[in-house]
């Protein structure tokens, strides 16, 4: 319920909600305050020190994150002193940052980066003593770097208090403390389901999705090679945001010319393989229906959602439908209808998918999905003489995506 109280911020008085925190009722007033860790509803644990504020009776600055307003507040949110604490913040907050920005995938949207701009850091003033372990490849989808890691915690909250997986968590005392998997085994052997809300909310380079465009990019350019993309719906509608354009902007001409002059042979909408999944999990509910099987029937479209109900509750499995999700289906129609009525020999063929989940990686890899190469060794005895293969070959995201488009310098708003 609000409760309006007035405060005066920057000697503008307004009134706020006292149920909100500085930082929001600050937004209310038109002014932005910077900070690298508070995520409304996600992350709100004050760690970065960047949101401090004045507040007239106040002994030392508050972190707005975290402190309520009360009536009558006075808030000065870019006194000198203000911005000299914020400065150093972000300063130390570089001192242990590695000097690899023109090469980061984060380089273009890093809001460390970002914020050392707006508050003028452009030397280091702290030298860095932290020492860290090497990057963390081992998951199919997801890459973590303690190098690049602020500490911010919204990793940590997505992951333990949105997705309720807790497959990371702060580890060490004082200038020890990093982000850390149980043991320190790696994400491929924790609880991690591969979801990706990890590196979408990261703030820096600590958490990216494993970028596959470079292998892309060699199957493009060997002719002999015949490389087919599928994109998920949610992509028309995201990627001119990753490019420049308002969130939301529809995309689906200027995408698939784009995806053609990138050199795929053919552009493929991955709906059509979901109307091949509602066949078939409608065919799978009358047969259970009929037989007496285990109801309630839940989809198996998310792998995000399988990796969770296999490690979580693996004693509901029965109830999840046994269809492959759209983007599997399709890699197997492709790899054998398509492949044979287009007279491409499988040993040739290639297939992409553009999708909105990095859990469509590890999906890709999971050692079911390759039921093309079974039934390319039932028809065509030949085939066993050649290497095992996966259905989808890659799948790659939104911003992997965008980069490759960008970096062939094709311009979707022309």
């Amino acid at each position: 319920m609000e409760n309006l109280i007035d405060i005066t911020i920057d000697g503008q008085t307004i009134k706020v909600d006292s149920n909100e925190n500085i930082v929001e009722a600050c937004a209310r007033a038109g002014v932005k305050i910077p900070t690298l860790c508070f995520l409304k509803d996600i992350s709100e644990n004050a760690s970065c020190g960047v949101c401090v504020v004045e507040v007239e009776g106040a002994k030392s600055l508050l972190r707005s994150c975290v402190q309520k307003p009360t009536p009558g507040m006075k808030i000065r949110t870019s006194s000198p002193r203000v911005i000299q604490a914020r400065k150093a913040a972000v300063e130390l907050l570089l001192a242990n940052h590695p000097d690899e920005c023109l090469s980061c995938l984060r380089a273009d949207t890093c809001e460390l980066h970002t914020m050392a701009n707006l508050l003028g850091v452009h030397a280091d003033r702290f030298p860095g003593y932290k020492k860290y372990p090497p990057p963390d490849n081992s998951s199919e989808g997801i890459v973590r770097d303690d190098r690049k890691c602020i500490l911010c915690g919204r990793c940590v909250s997505v992951c333990e208090d949105t997705q309720g997986v807790s497959a990371i968590a702060f580890t060490g005392r004082g200038t020890r403390t990093r982000v850390a998997t149980f043991m320190d085994r790696g994400l491929a052997q924790s609880a991690c389901v591969q979801c990706g809300q990890c590196s979408l909310v990261c703030p820096t380079g600590a958490i990216t999705e494993k970028d596959e465009s470079q292998d892309v990019y060699g199957a493009l350019g060997d002719s002999r090679l015949s490389v087919v993309v599928q994109t998920a719906p949610a992509i028309r509608a995201s990627l001119g945001e990753a490019l420049g354009l308002p969130a939301g902007s529809l995309v689906t001409g200027q995408m698939v010319a784009a995806l053609r002059r990138l050199g795929f042979s053919r552009v493929f909408d991955t709906q059509f393989a979901a109307d091949l999944t509602i066949i078939e999990e409608g065919n799978e509910l009358l047969e259970r229906l009929s037989h007496g099987g285990t109801l309630p029937m839940i989809t198996s479209c998310s792998p995000g959602w399988i990796n969770f109900i296999e490690g979580f509750y693996p004693d509901l499995l029965n109830h999840v439908s046994t269809c492959k999700s759209p983007q599997q289906m399709f890699g197997a129609v492709a790899k054998t209808y398509y492949a044979q009525n287009a007279n491409i020999a499988p040993k040739n063929m290639r297939v992409v998918s553009i999708m909105p989940c990095t859990a469509k990686k590890y999906e890709a890899r999971r050692k079911e999905m390759d039921s093309a190469w079974d039934w390319w060794k039932e028809k065509d005895p030949e085939t066993t003489g050649l290497r095992p293969f996966f259905d989808v070959d890659w799948a790659l995201t939104t911003r992997e995506l965008a980069r490759m488009i960008r970096l062939a310098g094709i311009d979707i708003t022309a």
